[in-house]
């Protein structure tokens, strides 16, 4: 994890050409975001990080990779459970809550659980027993037992100014609230959502390039539905039908279920809704693998970057998905 790669997803992000997860690697995601600030400089488009390119984020050199903040005690407020894999079982829980502290964390300032860990190595726990690594190969870094009033360091993740009183929905308030997604942001005349480049593009009313996201944009077996599209509406912290039949990957046997919402539903915090029926643009409860695993048609985002489109497009938004 290099700190300088991290400011320059700090930098890029806060611009609104979101390099996806901060983890301060140059990943697919993060080479998007710079071909976007380019592009919307006149720079040449490259996705690098060349001489031009720097001399042009130089002047926000004094953004900090990272800042440290205390863990507030409503944030900390669970409840945390592992959620069940099965759809029926998802289904009689309230919500599709955080499985963690950590998770509701790393969503809040846009990064991965791996990479708080490696930002605050100080408050690393011991495993209880020397088999407990062994139990979870999944976990990199030694385990952090986050609490209220703690001081921890984070990326130093912007745009975030709020204006409660700028949003009409109290819920959906709380939730841009919790990602670090700010009220005031560019309004959208078109996006443009290209298929070879896995990214979406939001232009202002003056065909200016403003802000761009990688995103997952399908499969071999749901392809992208290429063609003009309109936005029917907005769902802010959806429910999910659930209808195994409309999945060629799952058995129809996992029969139809509403799910309740929440981050970790299948849409994430928000679904915008297409005039081509059963396809929109939405968030996930992976952030991780946006622009590397495959989707079932829709357009999906990270939870924070599908939260901050959402404040962006309206009913009159044009949409196009191009090749």
């Amino acid at each position: 994890m290099a700190r300088p790669m991290m400011q320059a997803q700090v930098v890029l992000e806060r611009m609104g050409f979101a390099p996806g997860v901060i983890d301060g690697k140059e990943g697919l995601s993060t080479r998007n975001a710079v071909e976007g600030f380019q592009s919307a400089n006149d720079l040449p488009v490259t996705g690098k990080f060349d001489e031009p390119t720097m001399q042009a984020l130089a002047k926000w050199s004094n953004i900090p990779a990272t800042r440290v903040v205390t863990i507030p005690d409503d944030f900390a407020r669970g409840p945390f459970a592992a959620l069940p894999k099965d759809p029926a079982a998802q289904a009689k829980l309230p919500s599709l809550g955080y499985a963690s502290l950590e998770e509701k964390l790393a969503e809040r300032f846009h990064t991965t659980g791996d990479v708080l860990r490696a930002l605050n190595p100080q408050l690393a726990q011991p495993a209880p027993n020397p088999s407990a690594a062994s139990e979870q190969p999944e976990a990199k870094l030694p385990p952090v037992a986050y609490a209220a009033g703690q001081n921890i360091r984070v990326p130093n993740v912007g745009a975030d100014a709020f204006d409660r009183s700028a949003v009409k929905d109290a819920a959906w308030a709380d939730t841009l609230f919790s990602l670090g997604v700010g009220t005031t942001q560019p309004k959208a005349d078109k996006i443009v959502v290209s298929k070879k480049g896995g990214t979406l593009k939001v232009y202002d009313a003056a065909d200016k390039l403003v802000a761009l996201f990688t995103v997952t944009t399908g499969s071999s077996k749901d392809p992208l539905p290429l063609g003009n599209w309109k936005i029917n509406g907005t769902s802010y912290n959806p429910q999910f039908s659930y209808d195994a039949s409309l999945f060629w990957d799952v058995p129809d046997s996992k029969g139809e279920h509403l799910l309740p919402p929440g981050p970790n539903g299948p849409v994430g915090v928000v679904w915008i809704d297409l005039s081509k029926e059963h396809y929109g643009i939405h968030g996930t409860p992976e952030p991780q693998t946006i622009g590397r695993a495959e989707s079932h048609g829709c357009v999906r985002l990270t939870n924070w970057d599908a939260a901050r489109l959402a404040e962006m497009v309206s009913g009159s938004t044009k949409v196009s998905f191009v090749s």
